[in-house]
């Protein structure tokens, strides 16, 4: 066989090749420089605390006195991830849901009209979901939804005290409404890759509409799905304006979703203009440095579950 020989284009395609190549490594190296710079930077202000104060107690304790000068973070901790759960179990549902009517049910003329709204909400700024809050959210749910809640499920402790409208549900809610474009466009999107075959195949056996879906698109996009879920959960634990106008900032550990509490993002934003010695910044870095570790093992938890939803339960790696 004779061998081609290498045109001038050929190699000058080769080298805008390996250009593109190289350049790709450095953007990617540079954002591992970033990361790791704001990491660094947040250790270095933090230092002045844990000079005077061990990560442990910092992380456990649940007394925040900057005058005496006793930090505690645990309360922010636990105010993050509640709202933060809180904003999924109600968003998920009715995001994939709302993705399933999009790309399955809806006619294809309906589809980009009813895509155009949930897009929209992405471009709201968080301060405005703030305000919404509340003049609208907070009323309803302490004269409406909180007394309705306490009547029906008050004999679980996540829906007992009483109803002041401002606390994790409130919090929590909004960050529902937050999270829901970016669930929702990310859902649509892997939906609209499942093969038709695989859907027209479920209906030439004799399946509804609803069991072609569960048995095709749902299994096809379980992985993007879930990946759709875990990006909308990253916004949530760092959303800050949205959260600090409704979730009470209230420095006390509630199991009820009615009562008031505190933010990792929140009590950095309330204080940190305030903060005048370094050990006081260096508690607020330091709350910094744990949103950003819970962001990393979320990030890490994410990849490690897509990639096992996406083998399946009968592929085991070997």
């Amino acid at each position: 066989m004779v061998e081609r020989p290498h045109t001038p284009s050929a190699s000058r395609a080769a080298v805008g090749d390996r250009l593109y190549y190289g350049l790709l490594w450095v953007l990617g190296i540079f954002v591992l420089v970033v990361a790791g710079l704001i990491v660094l930077n947040l250790a270095l202000v933090s230092r002045p605390l844990f000079a005077v104060e061990s990560v442990w107690n910092f992380v456990h304790g649940d007394d925040w006195d900057p005058v005496a000068h006793q930090f505690g973070a645990l309360p922010f901790i636990y105010g993050t991830l509640v709202t933060s759960a809180v904003s999924i179990v109600v968003a998920v549902p009715i995001a994939v849901g709302l993705a399933l009517f999009i790309t399955q049910f809806s006619h294809k003329r309906l589809a980009p009209l009813l895509s155009i709204p949930v897009e929209l909400l992405a471009a709201i700024p968080s301060v405005v979901y703030g305000l919404w809050g509340l003049a609208v959210l907070v009323p309803w749910l302490r004269t409406d939804v909180e007394p309705f809640l306490g009547r029906v499920l008050g004999f679980l402790p996540f829906f007992k005290g009483p109803a002041l409208g401002f606390g994790y549900l409130a919090a929590g809610l909004v960050l529902a409404v937050m999270i829901l474009p970016t669930i929702v466009s990310v859902s649509a999107e892997v939906m609209k890759t499942t093969p038709e075959a695989q859907r027209e195949a479920a209906l030439a056996l004799g399946a509804t509409t609803w069991e072609s879906v569960t048995w095709s698109v749902l299994p096809h996009s379980r992985a993007g799905i879930l990946g759709a879920c875990l990006l909308g959960l990253g916004r949530a634990l760092g959303e800050t304006m949205a959260v600090t106008m409704l979730i009470g900032n209230s420095r006390n550990i509630s199991l009820s979703l009615f009562a008031p509490g505190y933010s990792l993002p929140a009590v950095i934003a309330n204080e940190f203009a305030e903060a005048t010695d370094d050990i006081h910044i260096g508690a607020l870095a330091g709350c910094g440095l744990i949103l950003f570790v819970i962001t990393f093992l979320l990030n890490a938890a994410a990849r490690w579950l897509v990639t096992a939803v996406q083998k399946g339960p009968g592929r085991v790696s070997t």
